[in-house]
Protein backbone atom coordinates (compact mmCIF):
# COMPACT_ATOMS: atom_id res chain seq x y z
CA UNK A 1 0.00 0.00 0.00
CA UNK A 2 1.09 3.59 -0.85
CA UNK A 3 2.04 5.75 1.71
CA UNK A 4 0.31 8.79 0.20
CA UNK A 5 -3.13 5.63 0.19
CA UNK A 6 -2.35 5.19 3.50
CA UNK A 7 -2.68 9.02 4.58
CA UNK A 8 -5.66 9.14 2.90
CA UNK A 9 -7.25 6.34 4.45
CA UNK A 10 -5.85 7.19 7.49
CA UNK A 11 -7.30 10.55 7.38
CA UNK A 12 -11.40 9.02 7.02
CA UNK A 13 -10.73 8.00 10.99
CA UNK A 14 -11.49 10.09 13.62
CA UNK A 15 -10.11 9.31 17.27
CA UNK A 16 -12.46 11.48 19.28
CA UNK A 17 -15.96 10.54 17.63
CA UNK A 18 -17.33 7.01 16.13
CA UNK A 19 -17.85 6.90 12.64
CA UNK A 20 -20.90 5.66 10.84
CA UNK A 21 -19.72 3.22 8.67
CA UNK A 22 -22.17 4.18 6.20
CA UNK A 23 -20.36 7.13 5.56
CA UNK A 24 -17.41 4.89 4.83
CA UNK A 25 -16.93 4.25 0.98
CA UNK A 26 -14.40 2.04 -0.44
CA UNK A 27 -11.28 3.57 -2.07
CA UNK A 28 -11.82 2.90 -5.39
CA UNK A 29 -15.27 4.22 -6.58
CA UNK A 30 -17.47 2.61 -9.02
CA UNK A 31 -17.30 -0.20 -10.91
CA UNK A 32 -13.83 -0.63 -13.29
CA UNK A 33 -15.78 -3.45 -15.35
CA UNK A 34 -14.47 -5.07 -17.70
CA UNK A 35 -11.36 -4.28 -19.51
CA UNK A 36 -10.65 -5.51 -23.38
CA UNK A 37 -7.21 -5.80 -22.27
CA UNK A 38 -5.07 -8.07 -23.22
CA UNK A 39 -1.41 -7.68 -23.40
CA UNK A 40 0.73 -7.21 -27.19
CA UNK A 41 4.26 -5.75 -27.45
CA UNK A 42 6.49 -5.81 -30.61
CA UNK A 43 9.97 -5.75 -30.92
CA UNK A 44 13.07 -5.32 -33.03
CA UNK A 45 16.70 -6.00 -32.38
CA UNK A 46 19.83 -4.41 -33.84
CA UNK A 47 20.21 -6.88 -36.79
CA UNK A 48 16.94 -7.16 -37.61
CA UNK A 49 15.09 -9.72 -36.10
CA UNK A 50 11.54 -9.11 -34.86
CA UNK A 51 8.99 -10.60 -32.68
CA UNK A 52 5.08 -10.12 -32.32
CA UNK A 53 3.46 -11.60 -29.47
CA UNK A 54 -0.08 -11.10 -28.33
CA UNK A 55 -0.99 -12.74 -24.74
CA UNK A 56 -4.55 -12.73 -22.72
CA UNK A 57 -5.82 -14.82 -20.08
CA UNK A 58 -9.12 -13.65 -22.00
CA UNK A 59 -11.50 -12.13 -19.34
CA UNK A 60 -10.66 -10.31 -15.96
CA UNK A 61 -8.67 -13.20 -13.78
CA UNK A 62 -9.14 -15.27 -16.45
CA UNK A 63 -10.97 -18.36 -14.71
CA UNK A 64 -10.12 -16.81 -11.86
CA UNK A 65 -8.40 -20.10 -10.61
CA UNK A 66 -4.60 -19.53 -9.70
CA UNK A 67 -1.98 -22.22 -9.58
CA UNK A 68 -0.83 -22.62 -6.11
CA UNK A 69 2.97 -22.17 -5.40
CA UNK A 70 2.91 -20.33 -8.89
CA UNK A 71 1.19 -17.11 -8.72
CA UNK A 72 -0.89 -16.69 -11.76
CA UNK A 73 -4.17 -17.54 -12.51
CA UNK A 74 -5.20 -19.52 -15.54
CA UNK A 75 -7.19 -18.22 -18.65
CA UNK A 76 -11.00 -19.25 -19.76
CA UNK A 77 -9.92 -18.82 -23.26
CA UNK A 78 -12.57 -21.88 -23.83
CA UNK A 79 -15.05 -18.48 -24.08
CA UNK A 80 -13.48 -18.31 -27.26
CA UNK A 81 -15.58 -21.64 -28.29
CA UNK A 82 -19.17 -20.64 -29.47
CA UNK A 83 -19.93 -22.69 -25.88
CA UNK A 84 -23.95 -22.13 -26.59
CA UNK A 85 -23.69 -21.44 -30.38
CA UNK A 86 -25.94 -18.63 -31.18
CA UNK A 87 -25.77 -16.68 -28.12
CA UNK A 88 -22.79 -13.76 -27.54
CA UNK A 89 -20.26 -14.58 -25.77
CA UNK A 90 -18.45 -11.58 -23.19
CA UNK A 91 -17.41 -9.81 -26.04
CA UNK A 92 -21.25 -9.80 -28.18
CA UNK A 93 -19.69 -12.75 -30.85
CA UNK A 94 -22.25 -15.17 -32.09
CA UNK A 95 -20.78 -18.03 -33.51
CA UNK A 96 -21.89 -21.04 -34.73
CA UNK A 97 -21.57 -24.71 -34.69
CA UNK A 98 -18.53 -25.13 -36.55
CA UNK A 99 -16.93 -23.29 -33.39
CA UNK A 100 -18.67 -25.66 -30.81
CA UNK A 101 -16.54 -26.80 -28.06
CA UNK A 102 -15.08 -30.93 -29.56
CA UNK A 103 -12.77 -33.14 -28.97
CA UNK A 104 -9.38 -32.13 -31.61
CA UNK A 105 -10.11 -28.87 -31.97
CA UNK A 106 -8.85 -25.44 -31.21
CA UNK A 107 -10.45 -22.02 -30.47
CA UNK A 108 -10.99 -18.83 -33.23
CA UNK A 109 -9.53 -15.71 -31.51
CA UNK A 110 -8.64 -12.73 -32.88
CA UNK A 111 -5.36 -11.83 -31.78
CA UNK A 112 -3.36 -11.32 -34.60
CA UNK A 113 0.12 -10.28 -33.92
CA UNK A 114 1.56 -9.39 -37.29
CA UNK A 115 4.99 -8.92 -39.04
CA UNK A 116 5.34 -7.45 -42.36
CA UNK A 117 7.30 -7.83 -45.18
CA UNK A 118 8.28 -5.03 -48.00
CA UNK A 119 8.31 -5.65 -52.01
CA UNK A 120 11.59 -7.67 -51.55
CA UNK A 121 11.00 -9.31 -48.13
CA UNK A 122 12.56 -6.67 -45.99
CA UNK A 123 11.10 -6.38 -42.80
CA UNK A 124 8.57 -3.57 -43.09
CA UNK A 125 6.67 -3.27 -39.97
CA UNK A 126 5.78 -5.40 -36.81
CA UNK A 127 2.55 -4.49 -34.89
CA UNK A 128 -0.15 -5.65 -33.20
CA UNK A 129 -2.89 -4.84 -30.51
CA UNK A 130 -5.41 -5.86 -27.39
CA UNK A 131 -8.85 -5.50 -27.73
CA UNK A 132 -10.76 -8.83 -28.13
CA UNK A 133 -13.30 -8.94 -30.79
CA UNK A 134 -11.59 -5.40 -32.28
CA UNK A 135 -8.20 -6.69 -32.62
CA UNK A 136 -8.61 -8.36 -36.40
CA UNK A 137 -10.05 -4.49 -37.27
CA UNK A 138 -7.50 -2.38 -35.47
CA UNK A 139 -4.41 -4.60 -36.55
CA UNK A 140 -5.89 -3.99 -40.78
CA UNK A 141 -6.40 -0.71 -40.18
CA UNK A 142 -2.86 0.32 -38.88
CA UNK A 143 -1.58 -1.89 -41.62
CA UNK A 144 -3.44 -0.49 -43.93
CA UNK A 145 -2.81 3.13 -43.11
CA UNK A 146 1.30 2.38 -43.85
CA UNK A 147 0.79 0.34 -47.07
CA UNK A 148 -1.94 2.25 -48.92
CA UNK A 149 -1.88 5.56 -47.44
CA UNK A 150 1.51 5.81 -46.85
CA UNK A 151 1.15 7.50 -43.23
CA UNK A 152 3.98 6.92 -40.38
CA UNK A 153 3.72 5.01 -37.35
CA UNK A 154 2.56 7.92 -35.34
CA UNK A 155 -0.33 8.95 -37.73
CA UNK A 156 -1.16 5.17 -38.61
CA UNK A 157 -1.70 4.22 -34.83
CA UNK A 158 -3.03 7.47 -33.96
CA UNK A 159 -6.00 7.52 -36.90
CA UNK A 160 -9.38 7.31 -36.13
CA UNK A 161 -11.03 3.67 -36.20
CA UNK A 162 -14.10 1.65 -37.13
CA UNK A 163 -14.99 -1.87 -36.09
CA UNK A 164 -18.19 -4.18 -37.32
CA UNK A 165 -17.73 -7.18 -36.49
CA UNK A 166 -21.11 -8.93 -38.12
CA UNK A 167 -23.09 -9.35 -34.51
CA UNK A 168 -23.82 -7.23 -32.83
CA UNK A 169 -25.20 -5.65 -36.37
CA UNK A 170 -23.69 -2.25 -36.23
CA UNK A 171 -20.61 -0.04 -37.39
CA UNK A 172 -18.32 1.80 -34.37
CA UNK A 173 -16.40 4.62 -35.23
CA UNK A 174 -14.65 6.78 -33.25
CA UNK A 175 -15.03 10.54 -33.09
CA UNK A 176 -13.55 12.00 -36.27
CA UNK A 177 -13.14 8.52 -37.93
CA UNK A 178 -16.01 9.02 -40.56
CA UNK A 179 -17.11 12.13 -42.13
CA UNK A 180 -20.88 13.39 -41.13
CA UNK A 181 -21.87 13.07 -44.57
CA UNK A 182 -20.35 9.11 -44.79
CA UNK A 183 -22.12 8.80 -41.38
CA UNK A 184 -25.43 9.89 -43.16
CA UNK A 185 -24.68 8.07 -46.45
CA UNK A 186 -24.13 4.67 -44.43
CA UNK A 187 -27.44 5.46 -42.22
CA UNK A 188 -29.14 5.76 -45.39
CA UNK A 189 -28.35 2.76 -46.58
CA UNK A 190 -29.63 0.65 -43.25
CA UNK A 191 -26.25 0.76 -41.41
CA UNK A 192 -27.06 1.39 -37.68
CA UNK A 193 -23.54 3.94 -36.73
CA UNK A 194 -22.67 3.87 -33.34
CA UNK A 195 -20.45 6.67 -31.88
CA UNK A 196 -17.31 5.87 -29.50
CA UNK A 197 -15.40 7.58 -28.04
CA UNK A 198 -12.21 4.83 -28.62
CA UNK A 199 -12.93 1.88 -30.56
CA UNK A 200 -10.63 -0.58 -28.58
CA UNK A 201 -7.12 -1.42 -29.32
CA UNK A 202 -3.50 -0.37 -27.71
CA UNK A 203 -1.27 -0.85 -30.83
CA UNK A 204 2.51 -1.29 -30.39
CA UNK A 205 3.63 -0.64 -33.84
CA UNK A 206 7.57 -0.53 -35.17
CA UNK A 207 8.18 0.62 -38.69
CA UNK A 208 11.66 0.06 -40.71
CA UNK A 209 12.39 2.67 -43.68
CA UNK A 210 15.65 3.35 -44.76
CA UNK A 211 17.41 1.30 -42.30
CA UNK A 212 15.59 3.48 -39.78
CA UNK A 213 14.02 1.82 -36.40
CA UNK A 214 10.90 4.02 -35.60
CA UNK A 215 8.37 2.90 -32.67
CA UNK A 216 5.08 3.97 -31.53
CA UNK A 217 2.59 2.83 -28.15
CA UNK A 218 -1.32 3.89 -28.42
CA UNK A 219 -2.14 6.70 -26.89
CA UNK A 220 -5.55 5.41 -26.03
CA UNK A 221 -4.39 3.25 -23.57
CA UNK A 222 -0.93 3.27 -21.47
CA UNK A 223 1.71 1.29 -23.06
CA UNK A 224 4.89 2.70 -23.90
CA UNK A 225 7.30 2.63 -26.78
CA UNK A 226 11.33 2.33 -25.99
CA UNK A 227 14.41 1.99 -27.47
CA UNK A 228 18.11 0.70 -26.27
Amino acid sequence: ISSSYASERAATISTSTATPSTSVGPGMEGDPGESEETTHFSIVDATGNAVSVTTTINSWYGSKVTVAGAGFVLNNEMDDFAAKPGTPNQFGLVQGENNAIGPGKRMLSAMSPSIVLGKDDELLMVTGTPGGSTIITTVFQTISNVVDYGMNVVQAVNAPRVHHQHLPDQIYYEAGGLSESVVAELQDLGHTMVERSDVSGDVQAILIEDGAITAWSDPRRGGMAKGH
